[in-house]
């Protein structure tokens, strides 16, 4: 019987390794591969996954790109300062969003921002206490909000990015995400371009990342979590490189939790992948799941008893996932989002 209560995937991670900002190079940082079947290990440096990709295999990447979705801004009938977090566009002046204080903005309350470039009304709470904002402004929104906004990085890091570039992927296409695919930050171009030479095919997905990905499994049983959901699309093209990939033979590979998901809300019971055009997906990965299409991953380290780590404990298994937690803190690892890396083959 599989774990399925949040305690079995807790560990305990020293403050100090919550790596804070992200290294100089994005290729430089530290990766542990894991023999899943075995449980053995080996340290690495990120720039030698290529090493562990071979010709015919399939490397899977989510495209999305963050947007600076955080806006401060104040109340215009008493200046009292709010903030505004953009989760999801629903039309062209149109959002779910998540507000704080909330008790402060109820429907009807009205915020400006940057001395009134950008004004909004709250039209409507929604389940979870999100918000419905609706937006008035002159203009494009996409320039005002990258004039206005930053980047919404997890509450786990403690002050704001230098550059915020470097919370998107060098390969970040589609605006769409309030958080970064985080496994994807590691690549260069030029790593990617070494890796497409050896014959490795590359095929791009596209997972707007919720801030739900952050929120914490607070049921014991996590079959009582309630899944967030996210947007997902998948094309022909990439489609039939993932079933092409399966036929020959070869691996596919994706590069985070992302990407993993994605593939595998687009499985059918063969394993092969359909074409997606902006369906939403809360499927909930753990221990005792199938996976249909998913051979490896490469991810990142992951909060205790969080979804992502149920996630890569259904693949690798619980034991030997928590094991290589406890070795990669024993060995000084940095976590979380601006942290080290992890292939599981």
């Amino acid at each position: 019987m599989s774990a399925l209560y949040k305690r079995d995937y807790h560990y305990e991670l020293p403050e100090e390794l919550i790596a804070q900002d992200p290294l100089e190079n994005r290729d430089g940082s530290r990766l542990m591969v894991l023999d899943r079947r075995s449980g053995k290990r080996e340290d690495r440096h990120f720039k030698d996954i290529k090493d562990y990709l071979f010709p015919g295999d399939c490397l899977v990447l989510n495209n999305t790109k963050v947007i600076p979705a955080r806006l401060l801004g104040v109340k215009e009938d008493t200046g009292a300062a709010v903030e505004i977090l953009l989760l999801k566009r629903l039309s062209e002046d149109s959002w779910e969003t998540i507000v704080r204080p909330g008790k402060k903005l109820r429907p009807g309350a009205r915020v400006s921002f940057g001395d009134g470039l950008l004004k909004a009304e709250i039209t409507d709470v929604l389940d979870q206490g999100n918000r419905l904002v609706r937006f008035e402004f002159q203009g494009i929104f996409e320039e005002l909000l990258d004039k206005l906004g930053e980047m919404p990085l997890p509450p786990y890091i403690t002050h704001k990015l230098k550059d915020r570039g470097r919370y998107n992927t060098v390969y970040a296409k589609y605006e769409g995400s309030a958080a970064a695919p985080t496994a994807g930050l590691h690549f260069t171009e030029a790593l990617l371009s070494e890796i497409a030479a050896k014959g490795v095919k590359i095929a791009y997905v596209t997972l707007h990342v919720g801030l739900g990905t952050f929120r914490p499994v607070k049921e014991d049983n996590i079959l009582d979590h309630r899944m967030h959901s996210e947007t997902i699309f998948l094309s022909p093209e990439t489609a039939e490189l993932i079933n092409s990939t399966k036929r020959e033979g070869g691996r596919v590979i994706a590069v985070g939790t992302t990407s993993c998901r994605t593939i595998e809300a687009a499985a059918d019971g063969n394993g092969r992948v359909r074409t997606v055009d902006g369906e939403e997906t809360d499927i909930f990965i753990y221990p005792g799941y199938s996976f249909k299409v998913l051979d490896c991953l490469i991810t990142n380290f992951h909060l205790p008893e969080s979804t992502l780590l149920m996630l890569v404990s259904a693949l690798a298994g619980r034991e030997n996932v928590l094991s290589a937690y406890k070795d990669a803190i024993e060995k000084r690892y940095r976590f979380f989002s601006f942290g080290d890396a992890m292939f599981i083959k």
